[in-house]
């Protein structure tokens, strides 16, 4: 019997053992890492930057009204015999509205042509004593030539023929006035017709037949016309901190209590100066045009409105909490390098200034002349770069200036942000320096172009600068950015920042 043999055991490779360790090795270094960069970015509570509209509008309440109201009063006194109108009636010019008694005017008619008549007799007499005083002085003076009568005689024939002269323009003046007299009463008998003065609706009716109007000291209101209903306006008051912003033809939109389901448009018209003070609140009176050509709308209204002061689109903007985040260590963060980021920057002065540039329409000249400045600008931004104050995208600095607000890595709580006098020594610095360098550009535009230009150049010297603090691989780095508009909830942003770039708004409390 031959023995039985037992079966060998596989040998196990020796390298097996070491790669097992090594790849457990690599594991536990990768799920180490991947904790690190998640707890970094769990550290941070962060909103992204987005790109979108903002609109940016003024609410303010007011009153609707016609656009011209007429009140109807009386000129003279009397009982009112007639109405013939009534609240909103529909009336044209020169229509009949009321009559008043006319039989006083009536009497007195009569008794001025009396007069006059009486006027007229007098003038008579007094004519006829003129011819026989002209007779008698002819005759002598015939006869004081032949000396058969005294000179004293001639002269008194003289004298009573002047008086008889004055006697005939007095009865002419007489009449005269008896004429004007009766022509005024004429005119009173008129007025006793109330008529309107224009078309329109009858808004209020102040008079019953029967009643008795005295308008001896001032007219008395009658009726109240609004002349055409189809245009109507609104008369806004708008707070003294606000009214910086309005402007003619800007567009509003409103709506009243009486139609809640409606909303409706108007445009300024006018920003009147004449401010009006109640309880310490300043407010000053703006006037908008609104189109009521299908007669919704009606006067007294109370409407609430709001004034479409700034309509950004497709602009990078970001939760206002980022603006508010304010780090205590700020000292330490670095600040972004040129270049830096997740995706190429922009949005700087230089670009503002092209977008509005573009926006004025220019011809080849004027054209040429801006993209000379422009590229001036931007060779002095690039010069000014390498001193450490790059990567604001165009808002660092302009022809070696700063830009307003602290340089990259500075505290937000800095002295150079901190005092409002030096802010405005830079911003004025800056203003100088664009002037100079777009000096020969405007030099080639028209008047209306011009005014463009400077609101431009100013509302963009004199935006606000903040920094805000992006996360990137967990670390935060400190980002100097212009603020545009805000409508409460988002801000406008401008600088090296890109849309979908996370802003830190807030740190995370540490987990126990």
């Amino acid at each position: 019997m031959s023995k039985s043999t037992k079966p060998r055991r596989r040998a196990v490779p020796r390298f097996v053992p070491v790669l097992l360790i090594a790849a457990v090795a690599a594991g536990g270094m990768w799920w180490w890492s991947q904790r690190t960069a998640a707890g970094g970015e769990d550290a941070w509570r962060t909103t992204p930057v987005e790109r979108g509209d903002i609109r940016v509008v003024i609410s303010a309440t007011g009153t609707l009204s016609a656009t011209s109201t007429v009140t109807v009063g009386s000129q003279v006194s009397g009982q009112i015999t007639e109405v013939l109108v009534d609240f909103n009636d529909t009336v044209e010019q020169g229509q009949v509205l009321a009559r008043i008694d006319p039989a006083t005017y009536q009497a007195q008619i009569e008794q001025g042509s009396a007069q006059i008549n009486s006027a007229r007799a007098a003038l008579a007499q007094a004519q006829a004593a003129l011819r026989n005083a002209e007779l008698d002085y002819e005759r002598k003076t015939a006869l004081a030539g032949q000396q058969l009568v005294a000179r004293s005689d001639v002269d008194l024939a003289r004298t009573a023929l002047e008086q008889a002269r004055a006697q005939v323009r007095s009865a002419q003046a007489q009449i005269v006035q008896q004429t004007a007299s009766t022509q005024t009463s004429r005119i009173n008998m008129e007025r006793t017709v109330i008529r309107s003065p224009v078309d329109g609706t009858i808004l209020t009716r102040s008079i019953e037949p029967g009643q008795t109007v005295a308008a001896s000291l001032q007219a008395p209101e009658l009726f109240t016309i609004a002349e055409d209903l189809r245009k109507m306006r609104i008369e806004l008051a708008v707070d003294e901190a606000d009214i910086g912003q309005v402007q003619v033809g800007q567009a509003v939109t409103f709506t009243s209590d009486a139609f809640n389901d409606r909303r409706f448009s108007g445009t300024v018209e006018q920003v009147r100066l004449a401010a009006t003070t109640t309880n310490n609140v300043v407010t000053y009176p703006v006037v908008v045009a609104v189109d009521n050509a299908d007669g919704t709308l009606l006067p007294g209204l109370t409407v609430n409105a709001e004034i479409e002061v700034s309509n950004r689109e497709n602009v990078l903007k970001v939760a206002n909490a980022a603006l508010r985040y304010r780090p205590a260590d700020a000292a330490d963060i670095p600040a972004a390098q040129p270049g830096g980021g997740s995706a190429p920057r922009g949005g700087g002065l230089a670009d503002d200034l092209a977008a509005a540039a573009a926006a004025m329409q220019l011809d080849a000249r004027q054209q040429a002349a801006f993209d000379s400045a422009l590229a001036t600008m931007r060779e002095s931004q690039q010069a000014a770069r390498p001193s450490g104050q790059g990567g604001q995208g165009g808002g660092g600095r302009s022809g070696g200036m700063p830009a307003g607000g602290p340089p990259p890595g500075m505290p937000p709580g800095g002295s150079a942000r901190s005092d409002p006098g030096v802010q405005a020594q830079i911003r004025q610095r800056m203003m100088d320096r664009f002037q100079q360098t777009f000096a020969e550009f405007t030099a080639t535009l028209d008047a209306t172009q011009r005014a463009q230009w400077n609101r431009t150049l100013a509302a963009t010297v004199g935006a606000t600068r903040v920094t805000i603090y992006r996360l990137v691989g967990g670390r935060r780095e400190a980002v100097p950015v212009r603020l545009g508009a805000s409508d409460g909830s988002a801000t406008e942003i401008a600088g090296a920042v890109a849309e979908g770039d996370l802003i830190v708004t807030g740190e995370r409390a540490a987990a126990r």
